[in-house]
């Protein structure tokens, strides 16, 4: 049986689509966009023909690209996140928000996250920053939790449903990507008395979009980079023991939103941030995975291609991994515009095969591909993907 192989989620958007997203109108709170009939019938044609070229590169578990997550930049990072803004209430437009609060500091034993700009691998290399790291733009401002949080995006995600079943063959399998509690939570709060708080209620909204991903059939990928990458932005760093604990409140709050769902149609992604920048600060897998080995899904997709951290296979190697859990290593990296070789990708495939089984193994791209590297490399490094995956035999 050839191996599967997927993707993490984001793929390159046509410029029609960044275009006819970019023309939409903003709701008065000032970030939620207001539909637009081109903008939807250009989004579902635009499914149907990413799922027909995931098929072709040899994609088997395909994906919707993301495609309705807007994005109205070619360059964007956060489409993933800030898609949910659209689909809850209590948020809105603030003087202060995720990216310009201002830095705060950590004590052992009350580990708390600094603003954005206050990252410690920022810090270290301002100038890599300001030159050479490219941040693009997303497609809307960043709000705060002024109110009770609740799920509102019941519409957006039967389009989202609608869109990818209808680009679907008979028995085809195929996944759509929905943001994790815990990272979903890094909005500025101004209203729940505690984080924990902030973190339960988002849970508890975004379960309904959850359920009814699950309900369809598909896949639900949660993505939750918070996990690793919340490290990078604590300072000064945490302690290991702090750091796990801290991480095992978004492990719990992904298994609260989750109860109940079929574990098998759940896979959870973990990455360590998807810009490109030096990535010295990052937590090591090996203080993490067993934190992240409590969640209770069928899947984990996390970055094995990227140079930072490929090395850590041999962390999983040494893990108490359940028997019934499915890994799904990137193997092609978002990270560089280096195009793997397909001998490359089918050696990185195998280190993972050796563990648990070919049966077990989902190769995939380490993170979003779209919004990040040009779209003929995005390309190039899904043929790698599924040309490396056919050569394991």
């Amino acid at each position: 049986m050839p191996l599967e192989t997927t993707t993490s989620g984001s793929l390159p958007r046509s410029s029609a689509l960044i275009e006819a997203n970019a023309a939409r109108a903003f709701a008065d709170d000032g970030f939620t966009l207001l539909p637009s009939p081109e903008a939807e019938e250009l989004t579902a044609r635009a499914v149907a023909e990413v799922v027909e070229r995931q098929r072709s590169a040899g994609i088997t578990l395909v994906g919707d690209g993301e495609f309705g997550k807007a994005m109205t930049n070619p360059v964007d990072y956060g489409a993933w996140w800030g898609y949910s803004f659209q689909r809850v209430s209590g948020l809105s437009l603030t003087e202060v928000n995720a990216f310009t609060e201002p830095p705060t500091l950590s004590t052992p034993g009350n580990i708390r996250l600094t603003s954005f700009l206050g990252r410690r691998d920022r810090q270290r290399f301002p100038a890599v920053y300001a030159e050479a790291v490219e941040s693009g733009r997303i497609a809307t401002a960043f709000p705060t939790t002024t109110g009770p949080i609740a799920y509102r995006g019941h519409e957006a995600v039967a389009a989202d449903i609608r869109n990818l079943t209808s680009a679907l063959r008979d028995g085809e399998q195929g996944f759509l990507t929905a943001i994790a509690p815990g990272s979903a939570a890094r909005v500025h709060n101004d209203y729940y008395a505690t984080d924990e708080e902030h973190i339960e209620a988002w849970a508890d909204a975004l379960r309904e979009e959850y359920r009814a991903i699950t309900d369809a059939g598909l896949i639900l990928q949660l993505d939750d980079p918070s996990l690793a990458e919340n490290f990078d932005q604590i300072d000064p760093e945490p302690s290991i023991a702090d750091y796990q604990a801290f991480t095992r409140i978004r492990i719990e709050a992904i298994n609260r939103a989750i109860e109940g769902l079929p574990k098998e149609q759940v896979r959870l992604h973990l990455c360590w941030g998807s810009w490109h920048g030096p990535h010295t600060t990052d937590v090591e897998l090996k203080d993490i995975l067993p934190v992240v080995l409590e969640a209770n899904v069928g899947s984990i997709s996390f970055e094995a291609g990227n140079v930072r951290h490929e090395h850590e296979f041999a962390v999983w190697a040494d893990a108490e991994i359940p028997d019934d859990l499915v890994l799904v290593p990137g193997v092609v990296s978002h990270a560089t515009n280096v195009v793997e070789h397909p001998d490359l990708v089918a050696q990185r495939i195998r280190r993972y095969t050796d563990i648990v089984g070919a049966e077990r193994v989902i190769a995939s791209t380490d993170c979003g591909l779209g919004g990040r590297i040009h779209p003929d490399l995005a390309w190039a490094k899904l043929d790698a993907l599924g040309e490396g995956a056919r050569r394991v035999g």
